[in-house]
């Protein structure tokens, strides 16, 4: 019952960590509407296998990873505040019908695997994310307290409420497709562009305070 218990804490955990609408949910939302759920739960998984990753660091306390990616936090705002950018403007000057031809151009499993990349590297270069685990994890007093059993139902539940999370998220956006126009979509994509565009410079800025700290240190 004590590993049931673990899993459910886990599914919890991921579920909250994916919920909250950031890059990943935009561009989970707009692949959905132009490219089918398929598409659009995709692009979360990327994010899933990266929550996955992170939470399993987290779970198992490894110091050295942890040591890692805070002593290198300002590289990893600095390429994903200008992955962020790229994809923004990408996003902001795309059209319906543009969408529909790239769509058809390209197979499925490709189209699949490249939602999947751009959900796992933007996930993997947010170092929030494995912040946000650490603090969630102190929170419920979870992390280097758990054993090897207990820290992998851990991380077993985190990929459940994760990947359930963007699987929601695409088929009910799914479920309205067909109410919204192209001129509605065309402007999902300014938004969405301009909404992924202040996430990047957010992210730079964070990474260029951080930098001037380190000089005037």
């Amino acid at each position: 019952m004590d590993e049931v218990w673990v899993l459910l804490q886990g599914i919890i955990l991921g579920f909250a960590i994916a919920a909250p609408v950031g890059p990943i949910g935009l561009l989970c939302i707009r692949r959905t509407l132009q490219h089918g759920p398929l598409m659009g739960f995709f692009t979360g998984f990327g994010a899933a296998v990266a929550d996955t990753f992170y939470g399993a660091i987290a779970a198992f306390g490894v110091s050295a990873a942890l040591s890692f990616l805070r002593g290198h936090e300002i590289a990893f705002q600095l390429v994903g505040g200008i992955f962020l950018l790229v994809v923004a403007v990408r996003t902001f000057r795309q059209h319906p019908d543009a969408d529909e031809r790239e769509a058809a151009a390209a197979p499925d499993s490709k189209s699949w695997f490249t939602g999947f990349m751009t959900g796992l590297s933007l996930t993997l270069t947010n170092p929030a994310t494995i912040m946000a685990f650490i603090a969630i994890f102190a929170g419920f007093g979870l992390g280097g307290t758990l054993d090897r059993l207990e820290a992998s139902t851990l991380v077993l539940g985190v990929f459940i409420g994760s990947s359930l999370w963007w699987m929601t998220l695409a088929m009910g956006v799914a479920a309205v497709r067909h109410r919204i126009s192209d001129r509605g979509l065309t402007m999902l994509n300014h938004c969405t562009g301009v909404a992924l565009g202040l996430f990047g410079l957010w992210a730079l800025g964070m990474a260029a305070t951080g930098i001037v700290g380190m000089a005037t240190a």
